[in-house]
Formats: structure tokens, sequence, C-alpha cells
């Protein structure tokens, strides 16, 4: 244990903590919750006031800085990519690394921490750092700690200590007796070979934690369930086989608890197994994740239908379908833990299922879209549904859906339940029809109208069903007044006893929108839109001229009075969004839409599956292509553009060069006339007769001689 003085002068403990693939579901958990525990913590016993302080945090964690607390564990590890970014709370990563140096990076480090829960590619990496460092244990200047994080699927043949009772469970003392899964082989020698060499434990201490199947935070192997249940695509959830068989499991942040305790304590005992108290079938998890999430049904498959989801590989399949009970009684018994669910996953589900969501991001957008008739909120609905993932509620169809559901209920069945069920399922059908026939009366004295209880009932069991609740929705055109919205959105019960206290009336968190949108425009713009709209597309609709302007003047009489349903959103605090569509300009609404995406904000859901994100950069890449070939394209008219404009000026160019040669020639021409008369006349006959003369005598100097005819023969001298 490294000790360095403080600032103020306080000694202060730090060690060293290396984690193999800091960048996977398993080991960044344990890595970020050694983070921010102080070294030293897990020896101290745990008061009931701290017990209840961590259970009302609910094992979240803090590491919204990442900044390093004093005295806690120094995280360093490597990635499972190189191009995979480096935590918040890790000190240092390393993506690529040779063995040499990450053997010098191992001697720097207090503890070593192998996983191979994840990848069983890591087994050999493993084997191989426990017998490196093993040789330089002469070199220690302090103990190290050597932690092989493996699973209990090497215990997954053992036979059953009792035969007469297979109810009973395994323990850590059995170790010798474990018989592995075949797909194990590696993980059980990897085991053995780093229980042997903790034999000198005084410098060199190893263990082995066998845990069970993890769960919690961002879900690990049953985030697969979680996300089929969360986006509704299948009617039930799968349970493969008979779904009877016992699985170990263990929170991720209870396993990281195990292992802080095991760096602090150092206990004599060198193999663990770290599981919880649950004694939970695959058909309770995948029951629960249902209920909490999706539907609420399931349906066994065969075993070989497990393959069909390639989400789950071959060693996910393994943990699945085990069949193991298993108690961690060293850890029960010596170990300080402040567990996060130690009585489960089925107890726990809720608060497993909010660490979920909150570890993924997955929070549900609401949003109520209002505004006068024909002002485009069903077709930016839409849009915003399309964008956003979410589902897009009318009152049409939910009164529809709910009408249809209860002819469902009350439509005979076959009777194949058992007695409680039958019992509980005639009193459903009895409920229903009475139901369905106030509704049918209800229509008949109203003109095919349902009041506002109905209605309100009807949304609100659509606003609270699981996919609402799970992804968000959006609420076209509704409500449409003070008192709907408040008997929509306020809380059912304890709502006299909370006005009593003269508090403001209970809003229903469950169900509130998040945001809502007030889309609006002038009569005569909206009138002018609706005149202007095809035939094909007012048939059927509430678009015809006498309905349409009933239904925009009843919209503006209802918008004048003092409670508007914009008052009750302004009084809960919910402040809605304006936006004046006539000012747009804009037919299609994409400006609307583009307005209320930034100030709803980013989707909060899963993103695009694998065949959505094949499917969007098909798209994009043919877009580009379509864009490179319109620039090509362009650019290539724009030059021919240019090289027939330069052809022209060039024909143009040498066009006028030839007019310009043409006159100098004539204008030269023009002006030689008289000086070639002149020449002819008075001086070409002398000096032909001065060159012919000169011809014959063939003088020494030719040109004294013609000089000196020429000036004796000149016309005027004689």
């Amino acid at each position: 244990m490294a000790k360095a003085a403080s600032p103020a002068g306080k000694i202060t403990r730090t060690q060293r903590v290396f984690i193999n693939l800091l960048d996977t579901y398993s080991s960044r958990n344990i890595g970020k919750f050694l983070s921010n525990c102080v070294i030293g913590a897990s020896l101290e016993e745990i008061t009931e006031e701290e017990e209840e302080e961590d259970e009302s945090k609910s094992g979240a964690l803090d590491a919204s800085s990442g900044k390093l607390k004093e005295g806690t564990f120094q995280i360093v590890g490597t990635l499972s990519k190189p191009d995979s970014p480096k935590p918040d709370f890790a000190t240092e990563t390393y993506p690529a690394i040779s063995r040499e140096d990450l053997l010098l990076r191992l001697l720097e480090c207090d503890a070593i921490i192998y996983n191979i829960t994840e990848s069983s590619q890591q087994v050999e990496e493993a084997i191989w750092a426990v017998s490196a460092l093993n040789e330089e244990i002469r070199h220690f200047e302090r103990r190290k700690v050597f932690i092989l994080l493996s699973t209990v699927m090497t215990w997954a043949r053992s036979k059953p200590l009792d035969p007469d009772d297979t109810e009973v469970p395994f323990t850590e003392e059995d170790y010798r007796r474990r018989k592995n899964h075949p797909n194990f082989l590696d993980h059980i020698n990897a085991e053995k070979l780093v229980l042997k060499f903790g034999k000198n434990a005084k410098m060199f201490a190893t263990y082995v934690v066998a845990a069970g199947l993890q769960y919690g935070m961002e879900g690990g192997i049953l985030h697969t369930f979680f996300k089929m249940a969360w986006l509704g695509d299948v009617p039930a959830l799968p349970v493969f086989g008979d779904g009877t068989n016992v699985i170990p499991m263990i929170h991720v942040l209870d396993l990281a608890a195990v292992i802080q305790n095991i760096v602090d304590h150092v206990p004599k005992l060198h193999y663990l197994v770290a599981v919880d108290e649950s004694t939970q079938t695959l058909e309770d998890l995948i029951k629960f994740i249902s209920r909490s999430t999706g539907s609420g049904k399931i349906q066994k498959v065969p075993r070989e239908n497990a393959f069909l989801i390639k989400e789950l590989t071959q060693e996910h399949l393994d943990h699945l379908l085990v069949n193991l009970k298993m108690e961690a009684l060293f850890v029960k018994d010596s170990f300080n833990i402040r567990w996060v669910a130690q009585t489960g996953f089925v107890e726990n589900i809720q608060t497993v299922l909010k660490q979920y969501k909150q570890s993924r991001g997955l929070l549900p957008v609401k949003i109520c879209i209002l505004g006068p008739p024909a002002v485009g909120k069903s077709s930016i609905a839409k849009e915003l549904c399309k964008y956003y993932k979410l589902h897009h509620i009318t009152l049409k169809e939910v009164i529809s859906e709910a009408i249809a559901k209860l002819e469902a209920i009350v439509a005979p069945k076959d009777r194949g339940e058992e007695e409680g069920e039958e019992e509980e399922e005639e009193e459903n059908v009895d409920d229903a029809q009475e139901l369905l026939d106030s509704i049918k009366e209800n229509m008949e004295q109203n003109a095919g109208r349902l009041e506002d209880q109905y209605i309100i009932r009807f949304v609100k069991e659509k606003l609270k069903s699981m996919p609402c609740r799970n992804q968000g929705y959006i609420l076209d055109g509704f409500p449409k007044m003070y008192d709907q919205a408040k008997d929509l959105f306020n809380q059912d019960e304890e709502e006299e006893e909370e006005e009593i206290r003269g508090k403001m009336f209970p809003i229903d968190k469950l169900i509130i929108p998040e945001f809502v949108c007030v889309l609006d425009a002038s009569d005569e713009f909206l009138k002018d839109r609706v005149m202007n709209l095809p035939e094909s597309i007012v048939a059927g609709t509430h678009y015809s001229q006498d309905h349409f302007l009933r239904a925009l003047s009843n919209y503006r009489d209802i918008n004048t009075e003092d409670e508007t349903v914009y008052n009750y959103f302004d009084e809960i605090e919910i402040h809605p969004i304006h936006i004046d569509v006539e000012k747009l300009e804009d037919a299609q609404n994409r400006l609307a839409i583009k307005q209320l995406i930034k100030e709803i904000g980013a989707p909060r859901n899963f993103g695009l599956t694998d065949e959505e994100r094949a499917e969007q950069e098909l798209r994009e890449a043919e877009e580009r292509l379509a864009k490179e070939a319109a620039q090509a394209a362009e650019r290539e008219r724009k030059e021919a553009e240019e090289e027939a404009q330069k052809l022209a000026s060039w024909r143009a160019w040498n066009k006028r060069l030839e007019e310009v040669k043409r006159e100098e020639r004539e204008l030269l021409e023009t002006q030689s006339t008289p000086l070639r008369n002149y020449l002819m006349t008075y001086v070409m006959p002398t000096l032909m007769q001065g060159l012919n003369e000169c011809c014959k005598v063939r003088p020494d100097d030719p040109i004294d001689f013609l000089a000196e005819y020429l000036f004796k023969n000149n016309p005027e001298m004689q």
C-alpha cells in the first residue's frame, strides 16, 4: 500500500488497481465503483443509518466528475477497442500495448483484477499475467493482490452434494468438487493456475471469484430481454425450454463490492462465490422483465430458438440455461457489503429497471400538440413520432381501440383455464359488458359522440400503457378545455385532501406531458388552406366547409375564456411552446418541426437498430452519390458553357482581327495612291534611265555615278 503526503500534511493512502477491458459492461461498472471507494472503507462495520442511506440512493454511483477523490482507488486498465474513449473514472488506459510494456504496468499496481466473464479471449492473457507476476515476486516491494473474476459456469456440471436432496446449494467449501461446463474448460484451468500461484500469500495473494450471472446498470446479458420488452416488438418475451432452471445471479455493483472487500481484507480463503440470496428461475426473470417493462406476457419456446436471437452469444445462452443452486456463505458472513440487491433480481426489479433506464438514457418523451383545426397538428405529430419513435395518440383511434378491446373481452372463449382464473375472468367479462353497454347507450344519446368521462378514461388508460410509459407519446389535439386537462392529468386519489391543505392540485407525473406545443394561425390562413385541399383529402374528414367553420368558431370561443387549457399548463409550470404557422410560410411544416426538435432535444431511446442503421447508411450513401453526380453534372455543364463561351469569344476576336487588317489594308492603299502617282510621274522615268545607264557603263562607284546622272538630267534644271 503506497502512501503520499497531501498538501495539508496528512498521509493519504493510495492504491493502484488494474482492471482489464475497462470499456466493457462488467469491468466498467466495477472500475467506476472502486474509483469512488475509499481505501479500507469495507474494513469498518456498516451502521443501520448508512444502510438506510445506501438504500435511498438505490446503488447509484457518484461518477459525474472525472476527478479522483482523495483516498480512493486509482483505476488503470486496458480497453477492448483501440478507438474506445478513456473512461472518466480511469487514471490511465492502455488501448494497444505489448506484453512487455503491460507487465511493467502491472508491476506498478497494488491489485490486479482480470475479468474473464465477458470475453473468453481474455483467459489466455489472464494466465500469462499471473504467471509473469509470479516470476517477479522476488522484485515486489510490497504485497500484490491478483483477483481472477471468473464465472459459476465452472460449476455447471457439478454433481449434487446430496443425491436425495438436490435443493442443497453449493458453497465456497465445495470448490474442489466443481465440474465445469464443456464450453468453460479454459476458465476452470485458469482458476486452478491462479490458486496454485497463491501459496506465497505474504507477497502475492491470488483469488478466484466465481460470479453469478451479472445484472443491473446497463443490463448485461439481460439487456436483450429488457430491450425486446421496452420496444414492444414481440407480443411475448421468450422463455427457452421449460424455464425452471435456477440461475445464480449477482448485481454488478454488489460484485464490485465483493472485490473491494477482497482488496481491503485480503482474506485467507482464496476461492469465493459471489451470488445474491435468491434462487430464481429463468421463467421468473423473463416474467418480471415482461411485467415491469413490456406486455406482461411470456412464451415458452424450444431451447433451439435461442440461437435465432443474434444478440445472444453462446456464452450468454450457457449462463441463461444453467441450473445451479449456490450460496455465498463467506461473502455474506465475513464481508461488509452495502448491498444493492441482496435479495435478488425479482425483489429489486424496480431498482434494477430504474438503473437500466438511467444508464441507457431511456427517458420517455411526452408531448401534447394543440391548436385550431387544419393548423397541421397531425402532420407535425407524425413526423415527430418518426423522429423520436413515439406513439401517436388520437381520440378516434383511442376510442376505437378501447371498444375493440372490450368486445374482445366479452367475446366467447374456450374455457381451458384453472378455476381461480376462470372466476376472475368471469368478473372481468361482466365489468367489460357493463361498460360496453353504457358506452353504446351514451353514443346513441349523443348522436355518435362519447361524453368526456369515457374519453378521459380511455385516454388515461392509453397514456398509462407500457408502450407510452417506455417510449413516450404525442397526444394530438386533446385536451381541448381546462376541465378536460384537469380531469385527465390530475391524480385520482387524495385530490380533496391535497386541496384542503391549500397546495396546488396534484398532477399524475406518470402521464403529464413534458412539452406542450401550441400551433396557431389566422382564420383567413386556415380557411385558405382548407379551400386549397384536394377533394381526395377532404373526403371522409371533418374538413367540409360547414363542419370546419363550426369547429374553428368553437375553438376560438373556448380559448377566449378565462380558464383555457393553456392556462392549466401554465399553472403547473409547463409553459407551452407557441408557433405561428402562418409566419413560417412553409406548407410542409418543416420549419415548425425543426423548431420543435430544437426545443425538445435529442431522442431518448435505443437509437437505430442494425437494420435501420444499415438502411440509413445506404440511404445516406445514395444521397451522397446523387449529390456528387449532380455536382459533377453541374460542373461539366459549367465547363461546357465556359468552353463554348471561350470558343465564341475566340471566333469573335478572330473575325474582328480580320476586319481590322482589311481596314488597315484599304486605308494603306487609299493613302499610297497619290504618292505612287507622284513617283511614277516625276521620279521613276529619270531614275529608270539612270539605272539603265549605270548598268551599261558599270562604273566603279555606281551610287556616285547615279547621283551625278540624276543631277545632270533633272528635268527642272533643264
